[in-house]
């Protein structure tokens, strides 16, 4: 009897722990979409400055492949 009861918080616990989980992601979620809204145009110029580098990157990276 004692260790059904101890079964059955376990998955209280899990469930309470699942929810809350699950209500963090959503909060992060509308907080990374309002970020994205309200610095948009910050954001586009980040984007656009990190294209160079990335093609950079990506041809380092063909380079060390096709020395091997």
């Amino acid at each position: 009897m004692v260790e059904e009861i101890k079964q059955e918080e376990k998955k209280d616990n899990k469930v309470l722990s699942m929810i809350l989980k699950i209500l963090l992601g959503l909060v992060f979620l509308a907080l990374g979409i309002w970020a994205i809204m309200v610095w948009r145009y910050d954001l586009i110029v980040l984007i656009k400055g990190s294209v160079g580098l990335l093609l950079i990157l990506a041809a380092l990276i063909t380079f060390a492949i096709a020395k091997e």
